[in-house]
């Protein structure tokens, strides 16, 4: 009797692997979300646009330990020398300060005393919950996996076009100095996607490694769309939780 080969678990072609990692963001990235419907046509309430901008710092300011932590994994120096990269996109030099005080700019765009912000004080538990979740899993999966979850890069520069576009057009604080973040995200993101998505491509050569990968990167987008559905339960619907910034706090004091 012949054997019975299982074609499921033959290693996808390149092309095949590709599609279902590109296959993830058509069908999970958070662009999708309602809370994003809702910002970028103009929707939000300045209390939900402030809220949204303190709880996605916990997220910002966690990139660099994030990549910090993948960093000390990695025995390739070449390797090292590429990704260390995305640490000075966000934390910057002493002047600039990088992707971070350009969060920071945004916060004190909407009205926050950016020490507020900084501090992480008014951050949702689940949030918090959430981005551990995600700086554990770079630090602890293998590599493959790890960089994997970066992927949702690929699906970046979309959303944060609708964003600028979105924000000019609707909010009185928006401007070129209030959205550099984005802006600068759009020559960034596809930078770092050009060398990770090649180096997943080329080192998940087993089934194995390209399943996980591609559960990775699904894990990665479950991270993203989560935050977003706590901001809603939250700040839409109402129900803040015990610890979290309310509306009215952290407001800086009126400008003559």
């Amino acid at each position: 009797m012949n054997s019975i080969v299982n074609h499921n678990e033959l290693p996808l072609s390149r092309a095949e692997f590709e599609a279902r990692l590109r296959q993830v963001g058509v069908e999970r990235y958070h662009d999708k979300h309602r809370f994003h419907d809702r910002l970028h046509s103009g929707g939000c309430t300045m209390d939900e646009v402030q809220a949204w901008v303190i709880n996605r710092w916990q997220y910002q300011c966690s990139i660099p330990m994030k990549d910090a932590a993948f960093l000390s994994r990695c025995h390739d120096p070449d390797l090292r020398r590429v990704w260390r990269s995305r640490i000075e996109d966000h934390d910057g030099g002493v002047e600039d300060g990088g992707g971070i005080r350009r969060w920071l700019r945004l916060a004190e765009g909407v009205g926050l005393d950016p020490a507020y912000v900084a501090s992480g004080r008014g951050v949702m538990p689940a949030t918090r919950f959430i981005v551990d979740a995600y700086i554990r899993f770079v630090r602890d999966e293998p590599l493959v996996a790890a960089m994997a979850s970066s992927l949702t890069e690929m699906f970046a520069p979309a959303i944060h076009t609708r964003r600028i576009d979105g924000l000019l057009e609707h909010y009185d604080f928006a401007d070129r100095e209030t959205i550099a973040y984005f802006r600068h995200r759009l020559t960034e993101a596809p930078k770092d996607v050009r060398f990770t998505l090649d180096w997943v491509l080329n080192h998940a050569v087993t089934r194995t490694d390209q399943e996980a990968a591609i559960a990775a990167l699904t894990f990665k987008t479950d991270v993203l769309w989560a935050q977003l559905d706590a901001l809603w339960s939250a700040y839409v619907d109402g129900h803040v939780p015990p610890g979290a910034w309310k509306p009215g706090e952290a407001q800086l004091a009126a400008r003559p």
